[in-house]
């Protein structure tokens, strides 16, 4: 048996096809998916999502949002996303360097506006950057 999954943002269908097994980065931990999963509905952390599919994985950076599974199909709706094998990787890397820098000098600051969204812009180039296939070390 298979599930069918379909990852979608505002300006586009990030992915529609079948899978046998879906890893979601839930805002409570990586959640994994198979047939047969119980009904549910969960928020989604800035991460990288896993499909597997006879045995190959692809991987696809998403930017927050929900998910829900019922009756073998998975519904991802997110801020945005991207499809780890379309990401430039050294476009991705060049970001991440950027963003780590700028998350180093806003913590030093007092403006936790600031300290929050360059956390967010971190987290968004770090999955860009992991769904390309990059090992990002912390």
């Amino acid at each position: 048996m298979t599930l069918s999954v379909r990852v979608i943002a505002p300006d586009k269908t990030v992915w529609d096809a079948t899978a046998e097994e879906v890893i979601l980065p839930s805002t409570t931990g990586q959640l994994g998916i198979l047939t047969g999963h119980t009904p549910l509905l969960t928020a989604l952390e800035i991460g990288v999502m896993r499909v597997r599919m006879n045995n190959d994985w692809t991987a696809i950076a998403l930017m927050g949002g929900f998910a829900e599974v019922e009756a073998d199909e998975v519904t991802v709706l997110v801020n945005g996303g991207e499809v780890g094998n379309a990401i430039d990787r050294e476009a991705a890397r060049s970001a991440f360097g950027d963003a780590q820098a700028a998350l180093q000098k806003a913590e030093q600051g007092e403006d936790k506006q600031r300290r929050y969204q360059a956390l967010q812009d971190f987290k968004k180039a770090r999955a860009k950057l992991q769904a390309s296939g990059e090992v990002v070390q912390i």
